[in-house]
């Protein structure tokens, strides 16, 4: 990549040391191998990053995600169709209307300190998911009363019909609507939850969590599973090791050893970079992560100069080259694809609306003249960098290289991804601790259309984090909702993507193979667009 960011340059940073060191593998300790080796029971898993925040509603970091799904329940869940199927749920029912929603709880579920989900804990949980949740807020619009007490039934009334509804309880990622007992659900949408009490498989063990180390979670003897078969979030969720370690471990080279050895079981996502190395080890795996592949993406600061200017935003839009930021994160052109849509290519919204200004040659001249008419004045752009998140750090060496190219005062942050997801939330200043743009990445089942893609709503200080204001995204959303069949949502999914190349609620960087690590006596692992540890067993 002539002139631009060279694979060469970007193994010079957090990663490039640790994929030579891993070829001669780093010492581990004899001992802890052996118990490793021996213990069927407890798994050991290398976790993406370090887990600084439980609460599950409060932020869409996967990490956090995967968090929620050992410790909670949901009501519904879908399969790998998409297809929503009943999981908390025992039983419901819908007027011929479409008004009026009765549910049921399944029997036998409590929550970890031994109190029953009731109704109540169920609506509370609800009402705090729609509070954050870009498909919950909308929800919250149609619903004219929620009903729940201290026994297993509740109830949805609403204004006028909405489609959605079981597919918004059934939300498979961010944010999953997660069941939480009333006294924590009724903590404000935008504290933090800290205390971890749910009805889930696994129980968050308090007492061992080292924040920068380590989280320990066991399996929740009291749980009872359905009886159906596994798919995805759906169906049995069937324990089979009785204690989950989720280590933190900086290194790559570190983390290479510990697979190679049988130290650690499962490493959640080795970069590209190292998957030669692990391959070349007959016993560890290296399979895809989700069947749908994920898509990366730049997020801007509406709230704060230069891209509160939306000519600054189409600048970067101009020369956001997708081949350049994938080719930095995962190398070989047959782990990535160009995808020149808002929505995840191959998905039923995907269209080509505005795709020359996505996967057409990029434009530095045409961006520099609309930098020169934004009045941009050399303001510091603060471009946050987590430098033990692969395809983050790729994101941000190659954004701030194209940016620079535009003569724009770049300040590159690194931190780790659990500092950044922090961070990101703040709407100070960029000097004062805020921020310009953050890099991250969503799976597929997140883009796949209006109802999930947060990106895309610009409903300004209820938006996702960038906080965009637009009301004709708005309004095009709204109608994309209450559409009756797929030729008319595909129609204003076009709209809609037409309407996002002309206000940049943020970049795609382009569609990517993603994979994990595991030893081979490792068994039951299923690709998803979330973690799930259930039906796990070591052999």
């Amino acid at each position: 990549m002539s002139d631009r960011l060279t694979r060469r340059r970007f193994g010079q940073g957090a990663f490039g040391a640790a994929a030579v060191a891993a070829g001669s593998l780093v010492a581990v300790w004899p001992g802890r191998r052996a118990r490793a080796a021996a213990d069927s029971k407890t798994l050991r898993f290398i976790a993406q990053s370090d887990l600084r925040v439980l609460d599950p509603i409060w932020t869409t970091a996967y990490i956090t995600r995967n968090h929620g799904y050992m410790v909670f329940d949901t009501l519904f869940a879908i399969d790998s169709k998409f297809k929503p199927h009943p999981q908390m749920v025992g039983e419901f029912d819908v007027s011929a209307d479409k008004l009026n929603y009765t549910f049921a709880l399944r029997d036998g579920l409590k929550f970890h300190d031994g109190q029953p989900v009731r109704g109540a804990d169920c609506i509370a949980s609800i009402k705090r998911w729609m509070a954050r949740d870009a498909l919950g807020q909308t929800m919250a619009t149609a619903i004219a009363d929620m009903q729940g007490g201290d026994d297993k039934k509740f109830s949805i009334h609403l204004k006028e019909p909405f489609s959605l509804l079981i597919d918004g309880l059934a939300k498979v990622s961010s944010l999953a609507p997660f069941i939480m007992p009333e006294r924590l659900a009724k903590t404000d949408p935008f504290t933090q939850v800290t205390e971890m009490v749910g009805s889930g498989p696994f129980k968050f063990v308090k007492e061992e969590f080292q924040p920068g180390n380590k989280a320990v979670y066991v399996k929740n003897t009291d749980y009872v599973p359905r009886s159906e078969p596994s798919d995805w979030a759906s169906g049995g969720k069937v324990v089979k090791v009785d204690r989950v370690e989720w280590l933190v471990v900086p290194d790559a080279a570190t983390k290479t050893a510990a697979m190679q050895s049988g130290e650690d079981d499962w490493w959640e996502n080795p970069p590209a970079d190292l998957w030669p190395v692990l391959a070349a080890n007959a016993e560890i795996d290296l399979p895809a992560s989700d069947p749908v592949r994920p898509m990366g993406c730049l997020r801007m600061n509406w709230l704060y100069p230069p891209f509160n200017n939306v000519k600054m935003r189409q600048a970067v839009l101009m020369v956001a080259s997708q081949p350049d930021f994938m080719t930095a994160f995962v190398g070989d052109k047959a782990n990535w694809d160009v995808c020149a849509s808002y929505f995840t290519c191959g998905g039923p919204m995907a269209n080509n609306a505005g795709a020359a200004v996505l996967n057409g040659p990029r434009d530095y001249d045409a961006a520099r003249k609309l930098v020169k008419e934004a009045g941009y004045n050399g303001e510091k752009i603060v471009v946050l960098d987590a430098t033990d998140q692969p395809l983050i750090h790729a994101e941000a060496l190659v954004a701030s290289d194209e940016m620079k190219k535009l003569g724009l005062n770049v300040e590159l942050v690194a931190a780790d991804w659990g500092t950044v997801v922090t961070r990101r939330a703040s709407k100070k200043p960029p000097a004062e601790g805020g921020w310009n743009m953050f890099e991250t990445g969503w799976v597929g089942a997140d883009l796949l259309d209006p109802s999930t893609n947060v990106m895309l709503r610009a409903n300004g200080d209820k938006a996702w984090f960038g906080w965009p204001s637009d009301d004709q995204l708005e309004a095009l959303r709204t109608q994309w909702l209450k559409a009756q069949d797929l030729e008319e949502r595909q129609g204003i999914a076009a709209k809609i993507q037409q309407r996002a190349v002309e206000v940049v609620p943020y970049i795609p960087t382009g569609q990517y193979l993603a994979k994990t690590a595991l030893r081979k006596n490792v068994k039951g692992f299923a690709p998803a667009p979330a973690l799930f540890m259930w039906n796990i067993e070591k052999t």
